[in-house]
């Protein structure tokens, strides 16, 4: 029997458990909501409504499903009717960790949930695998959060060969993360575009044609890592404005992709508004952009972006761990100068700016540190941080140069 793989998410999911009497939790497709709940009480009842007859049950006869407690109903967005009828049950008879609902698509995106179960319910995002969490990794995060620390030594930064090319192709769903091959991996991520869009977004919304919808995922896709304009998107998919609105909800709506908001430091400085549109799943958005090999994506000509959306896989598991203290934004002024990722903990700023290359100079910090001059309390920046392809050193008082290996390390 195959090994599960450990995620680290389990904690979250556990403590959610012990303290609200629903626990929601939403993530694409193939992340492994349903193995990780299980795991975690394998005894528990468990029904997915994937199942025809437990989705006319729940459907007909909700009340019935949940006559047994604890209880696990996976794909829960196929029938959200059901969850009034949880509020029923939760309201008779209030007891911590009797609901478990996993679907693929975040519930409190979706217009038609008749009920958030507020003050009842919990809700929870799981990510697709990251590279060190595959690699099971104790403590691999542990860089970030040192990055907040007031006694951080760069020389203590891990220093490791890394290769955000091939991990850019493996992504992080489980099943695409054990195929070898690219080619064959390629097929796996046709096969998932095709249930999604033949299945998963029909449950969703009416979309009048999938080929259309499937053209404009395939030109968000090349998009990432850059401010979403959604004329221009319209525009090139040839839909219109609202369609394409409509479209990028859905993709939002089925955890396929995220909006990054702009951090803004001063109400009145020329900043821009734009969110910066990324994907959950690095494989996933190369496969429909195209890209199918690691020569494909080195050579790109947005290479710079293809990696800062393979290190935003880390980033993103980084922040879901605590989302309630942890935030990740970026910003930009209007005159063009950026930070990649501002990353957030209790109030304390981190200025991530990302390079493909080995070598820094001034003006990769140049960004950084017109951010630093926008904010009100300088002291909330606790460091500004170009990560890049070469060895870490000091660039300043509170600017460093450090190396992204460890966050795609080929070394296990």
């Amino acid at each position: 029997m195959e090994r599960i793989k450990p995620r680290w998410f389990r904690h979250n999911l556990q403590t959610a458990l012990r303290v609200l009497p629903v626990t929601v939790l939403t993530g694409a497709r193939q992340t492994g909501k349903t193995t990780l709940t299980q795991a975690i009480e394998p005894t528990r009842a468990y029904f997915t409504l994937d199942d025809v007859g437990v989705l006319d049950q729940a459907e007909r006869n909700p009340d019935s499903l949940l006559a047994t407690r604890p209880v696990i109903l996976d794909e829960v967005q196929r029938a959200p009717q059901i969850l009034l009828a949880v509020k029923r049950a939760v309201d008779t008879h209030r007891r911590a960790g009797d609901f478990t609902l996993t679907g693929s698509a975040n519930l409190l995106l979706m217009k038609h949930v008749a009920d958030t179960l507020a003050g009842r319910a919990i809700y929870l995002e799981l990510r697709s695998f990251c590279p060190t969490e595959w690699q099971e990794r104790k403590d691999a995060l542990l860089p970030l959060e040192r990055l907040f620390a007031p006694d951080f030594d760069w020389r203590e930064w891990p220093d490791e060969p890394g290769d955000w090319a091939t991990w850019l192709l493996r992504g992080g769903f489980p099943p695409a993360l054990q195929i070898d091959s690219e080619a064959d991996r390629g097929l796996w991520f046709a096969a998932y575009v095709q249930t999604y869009l033949e299945r998963d977004l029909r449950q969703l919304s009416a979309v009048s044609s999938l080929p259309d919808f499937q053209r404009m995922m395939m030109l968000a896709a090349q998009r990432t890592g850059k401010l979403l304009n959604q004329a221009n998107l319209a525009r090139d998919a040839a839909l219109s404005h609202p369609t394409t609105h409509r479209y990028l909800n859905l993709l939002e709506t089925g955890c396929l992709v995220t909006r990054i908001r702009p951090l803004v430091t001063n109400p009145s400085a020329a900043l821009v508004k734009a969110p910066k549109l990324l994907w959950t799943d690095c494989g996933l958005a190369a496969w429909l952009a195209g890209i199918k090999s690691s020569a494909d994506a080195t050579q790109h000509l947005d290479a710079g972006f293809w990696l800062e959306q393979t290190l935003f896989q880390t980033l993103d598991t980084w922040r879901a761990l605590d989302s309630q203290r942890r935030k990740l934004h970026f910003w930009r002024d209007r005159n063009g100068r950026e930070v990649d990722f501002v990353l957030e903990e209790a109030g304390k700023l981190v200025a991530l700016e990302i390079k493909a290359g080995s070598q820094v100079t001034t003006s990769d910090v140049m960004g950084i540190r017109a951010f630093r001059d926008t904010l009100k309390r300088k002291a909330s920046l606790v460091r500004g941080v170009v990560l890049h392809g070469g060895k870490a050193r000091p660039l300043g008082a509170d600017d460093v140069a450090l190396p992204w290996g460890w966050m795609v390390s080929t070394s296990r």
